[in-house]
Parts: structure tokens; C-alpha cells; sequence
């Protein structure tokens, strides 16, 4: 599956899009994942809290994201505090910027958003959760590298 996603142009990569949710009325965006301004709802207008292929999202805008989405969503959960979670951040990042366009990306800071770290019984940090058909299908916890979280990805592709 990465394979001929690696493939992709340059061209193809800058124009490549993803879904992002609307904080203030739920509803589900398409946004480019290289947009140089903010995104914002087509429906209210508010800002989406999309950057770079990840959507920033609390408990409650991943509940709904969970139940509207039809594509797979890889979900990191992280604190600011947390040296693993900085390191990750770029791997994800990169992860995201590769394969957004296939599955969504989701950060959620369980030290702003305690609730998330509590609804998704997360016990240590970075969490990478996998969600397909609004199920949580598997977890793993602390920071992986590139390859090894691409392939877990793809395992999980592969499950689903």
C-alpha cells in the first residue's frame, strides 16, 4: 500500500487533501493538507484546527470524528510535557504528510483535554490508537520510528 504512495508526485502530494471536524457545529470538512492559510468550515466559518495533514481535537470533537468518518483514523495521544511525545511529533508529521489523503490524522493533548486521557483509558504516553468503522482496533504505546510506525499502520490497514 505505501509503496505506490511513496510513488506520488510532487504535484500530487502538494494538492493532496484530508478531513478535518468543526469544533463549533460538528460538521466534516475537506481541507488541503498544504493550505499556507488556515482552513475554516464551510458550514459556520469557524477555523478548523487542521495543520499540516493532523487535526488537534479533545475528546469530544473524537467521539464525533469517530462516528462521521469513513476513513481509518490514527489517533496520537500526547502531553506537552512528555520528551517521547516531542520526538514523535515529527514522525507523525511525517506519516501524516505521506498518507492523509487515506487515513486521518488526530493529535489530542490529554494534559489540555484530561477527559480524552480518561475516556480512552491511556495509562502512559504517546498512545498511537488506531480507529476504523468508529472502533478502536489497536493500540500501541510510546514512540516508534518511521518505518516501524508506517508498518504498523499498514498492518492495521490490512486487518480492517
Amino acid at each position: 500500500m505505501f509503496n505506490g504512495m511513496s510513488n506520488s508526485s510532487e504535484a500530487e502530494l502538494k494538492d493532496a487533501s484530508s478531513i478535518s471536524i468543526c469544533p463549533s457545529c460538528r460538521a466534516l470538512n475537506r481541507v488541503k493538507v498544504f493550505a499556507t492559510a488556515p482552513a475554516s468550515c464551510g458550514k459556520c466559518k469557524t477555523e478548523l484546527p487542521f495543520k499540516q495533514g493532523i487535526s488537534q481535537l479533545g475528546a469530544a470533537d473524537l467521539q464525533a470524528l469517530l462516528q462521521k468518518s469513513s476513513l481509518p483514523i490514527v489517533v496520537d495521544f500526547w502531553a506537552p510535557w512528555c520528551g517521547p511525545c516531542r520526538s514523535f511529533a515529527p514522525v507523525f508529521q511525517q506519516a501524516a504528510e505521506l498518507l492523509s489523503a487515506h487515513i486521518l490524522f488526530v493529535k489530542v493533548d490529554t494534559q489540555a483535554n484530561p477527559l480524552s486521557g480518561d475516556l480512552y483509558q491511556i495509562r502512559s504516553i504517546p498512545t498511537l490508537a488506531f480507529f476504523s468503522g468508529g472502533l478502536e482496533r489497536d493500540r500501541v504505546s510510546g514512540a516508534l520510528p518511521l518505518p516501524e510506525f508506517l508498518n504498523w499502520i499498514e498492518q492495521q490497514i490490512g486487518k480492517a
